[in-house]
């Protein structure tokens, strides 16, 4: 069955855009200083050969996807090559679809040979993991989300039903030959909210090197009008929820941290926070030590602990650990192990007991993986890859669609605010946490609510293009 609707893309144009951080971004055992931002042009066409583009970019943190001990350089061109070869085979889709539908069938059928083909080119050097893979899909699948719904002329979160999709979860969903036949006839648009919400409680991100105080200031700090202290973000920005980042590997740092940041926070009036590990540790003894510590001896910090984040590698086939003694204490949640619904539905299988999504592994596989999240009572959450610019958008819109523990993790203005000044002149709120909340009602009108052509950015030349894309 085939629909009017149904596109299939025609062509693609990519740009790279350079950015440096305002102040260093520890991840696990990597410090992030820059991150260069794929941006892509997407064009399809339907049956009727009626034409429309769309638009997706993505960070490529290659700290946060491909954690290795490879040189950063080596890293980070094995993505770009691979972004590349993605755009490439991404036009040469024939099949016509629903976004959601045209990346079943390129997650199936394309992106495994292509990651193969790329891992041969390396002449044995460390393969580049799945999770880096969905990276260099991202920015495609949004774009041809956003470009569906210019072409249909409605917002692309109205297209997630049987108006416009032709298979639904029964199909989306199916593991090989096995369909579950709990899906027939549903549509993600299902687990969503009925009526987007227009502002978000938002997460500011406590990094490893931040500075608490002033004694941990060296002189180095920025001066560029932007807070340096905790305390100074939390009152400029009216902050009420703190993730804060841990080692994983040092216990006694990792509870210091939490206290710390727990008494700077909880007496200037936040009211929540989160700890994130960042898949360093192993055993999961190290995790409920440190909690039964905090329940004990800082009863209040322990109280205001909402969840816990991915301590464990994300690898979940070949780290399979029992996680429930963990989320018998405190919700866990999966993120860097979440690549997609197959894997959340492991996660629930070893206790975890939420998954936290991201744009950056494709809006379509968020959106599969929240609809099975949601029918087997999994928590929600949507969180930050540090996303600037046009990435910031779709990010905090999925939050906005989905049923979230608590708001959205938004950290862009703390490491590198500059970035997306083109952007927060049409989208003040996007970009500025005021009172602790950030305000996506500037998104409207069709796709995804960019509103790209009132932004005045200068792109460079193209780093690649294929096919047929509209000007």
């Amino acid at each position: 069955m085939t629909r009017p609707t149904d596109v299939r893309c025609v062509g693609a144009r990519a740009w790279l855009l350079p950015v440096q951080t305002r102040v260093p971004l520890k991840f696990g055992s990597e410090v992030l200083t820059s991150v260069t931002c794929l941006r892509v042009q997407v064009t399809v066409r339907n049956a009727r050969g009626q034409q429309s583009s769309g638009w997706g970019e993505v960070p490529l943190s290659v700290q946060l996807v491909w954690p290795s001990a490879l040189p950063y350089g080596d890293r980070y061109q094995a993505l770009l090559d691979l972004s590349q070869r993605v755009t490439a085979a991404w036009v040469d889709l024939a099949e016509r679809g629903h976004p959601l539908e045209l990346w079943g069938e390129f997650e199936r059928s394309r992106l495994p040979g292509l990651l193969a083909e790329a891992n041969a080119s390396r002449a044995g050097s460390e393969p580049i993991p799945w999770l880096a893979a969905l990276l260099c899909c991202s920015a495609c699948d949004l774009a041809t989300h956003d470009a569906f719904g210019q072409l249909c002329g409605v917002s692309s979160w109205a297209t997630l039903n049987d108006r416009y999709m032709t298979q639904d979860l029964q199909s989306l969903l199916a593991d090989g030959d096995t369909a579950d036949p709990q899906w027939r006839g549903r549509y993600p648009g299902e687990f969503l909210r009925a009526r987007r919400c227009d502002r978000l409680v938002a997460w500011h991100l406590v990094g490893g090197l931040d500075p608490l105080s002033a004694v941990d200031l060296d002189g180095s700090e920025p001066r560029d009008g932007h807070p340096v202290l905790l305390e100074d973000w939390i009152a400029r920005d009216g902050l009420k929820c703190l993730k804060v980042k841990l080692r994983g590997t040092d216990a006694a740092w990792d509870y210091g941290r939490l206290v710390q940041v727990g008494g700077v926070g909880l007496a200037r009036g936040v009211r929540w926070l989160s700890a994130d590990f960042n898949c360093t540790v192993t055993d999961p003894a190290y995790v409920t030590e440190i909690l039964d510590r905090l329940l004990w001896d800082a009863p209040e910090v322990s109280a205001h602990l909402l969840y816990v984040e991915q301590p464990f590698p994300y690898e979940l086939e070949q780290h399979a650990i029992d996680v429930r003694s963990v989320a018998a204490r405190k919700p866990l949640f999966m993120d860097e192990s979440a690549h997609d619904w197959r894997h959340v539905r492991l996660g629930r299988e070893l206790g975890w007991s939420g998954v936290a999504l991201k744009t950056c592994k494709t809006l379509s596989g968020a959106l599969l993986s929240l609809s099975w999240a949601q029918q087997h009572g999994m928590t929600l959450m949507v969180q930050d890859l540090t996303n600037p610019a046009l990435a910031q958008i779709p990010h905090v819109s999925l939050a906005a669609h989905a049923r979230t523990i608590m708001g959205v993790e938004t950290n862009s203005m703390q490491y590198y605010p500059e970035a997306s000044a083109p952007e927060a002149a049409i989208h003040p709120g996007l970009y500025r946490r005021r009172n602790g909340e950030v305000d996506l009602s500037t998104v409207t009108g069709a796709g995804l609510g960019y509103r790209v052509r009132e932004i005045s950015r200068s792109l460079p030349e193209p780093a690649w293009e294929v096919g047929d894309v509209l000007s």
